[in-house]
């Protein structure tokens, strides 16, 4: 069975005084574009069966935005995360899930695109290499159990900045 993985970077978030980076709110805009975010997956994508999401709260204010309705796993590990820490977190995934949203950070989402995704020299590879923008949507697909994902096991499929 074919499984996706649709890794969300946060949206752009605020810079409130004082505030530890951990706990800085999204901005206005990261809040419209989570949303037109979240209307994509909805369209392109299809159903969310699970969601894995970093405990800072841009990430879990971006997630709410994308009005995204899936049980929720909040993962501190995800903050700052490496590519191999994330595909770690992925590989715990229960295979009766068949879509899983992922929302974290740069640059451990976009590298974990390129980490996972077969895409060398195309067009979606090409654009995250560029930049990976805030609430910037990367889809991954693949034919094996959750816990054998590994370097170069999917196909990156999509790759979509909601504005």
């Amino acid at each position: 069975m074919t499984k996706t993985i649709v890794l969300m970077r946060h949206g752009k978030s605020g810079y409130p005084e004082g505030t530890p980076d951990h706990d800085r709110p999204l901005a206005e805009r990261g809040q419209r574009e989570a949303g037109l975010a979240g209307q994509w997956i909805t369209e392109h994508i299809g159903t969310v069966d699970a969601v894995l999401c970093s405990t800072a709260t841009r990430t879990r204010e971006t997630l709410t935005a994308t009005k995204i309705d899936a049980p929720v796993t909040y993962e501190e590990r995800l903050y700052g995360a490496s590519p191999e820490e994330i595909i770690d977190e992925i590989a715990l995934t229960d295979d009766a899930v068949s879509t899983l949203l992922v929302v974290g950070h740069a640059p451990g989402i976009p590298f974990t695109a390129l980490e996972l995704g077969e895409a060398t020299g195309s067009q979606a590879a090409i654009e995250i290499g560029r930049k990976f923008p805030t609430s910037a949507i990367a889809v991954i697909t693949f034919d094996t159990p959750w816990s054998e994902l590994g370097r170069g096991t999917g196909e990156l499929t999509n790759f979509h900045v909601p504005r």
